[in-house]
């Protein structure tokens, strides 16, 4: 069973826009949709390692900043002709708080 802890309030998080949490797992990316849906993504494209929380957020994709590789936010893989995924992390929005897996509270992860 997943357990989660309160990170946020989802005020934090600009509509459209992300904001960076640094964790034992390493930094995440938290990004915030026009409807108000809350995703986590490892911060790092696989394809030249560019920053995703600076990236373009678009209905329910990013697009990284570097070389416009498009991600789903949902799945963390890549769409198009581009090939790879980002890492997700579980993220649930309760009562207005940001709430994210303690699978990142630990420093040993499996991939």
């Amino acid at each position: 069973m997943t357990r989660f802890v309160d990170i946020a309030s989802l005020e934090d998080i600009p509509r459209q826009g992300a904001r960076l949490i640094r964790t034992a797992a390493g930094c995440v990316a938290l990004f915030r949709t026009a409807d108000d849906r809350v995703f986590a993504l490892d911060d790092r494209c696989p394809h030249k390692g560019g920053p995703l929380s600076e990236g373009i957020v678009h209905g329910h994709q990013v697009t990284c900043p570097l070389h416009n590789w498009v991600f789903d936010l949902n799945t963390g893989t890549a769409l198009g002709a581009d090939e790879g995924t980002v890492r997700t992390w579980p993220v649930r929005v309760d009562d207005g708080r940001v709430l994210i897996s303690t699978d990142l509270l630990t420093r040993h992860q499996v991939a």
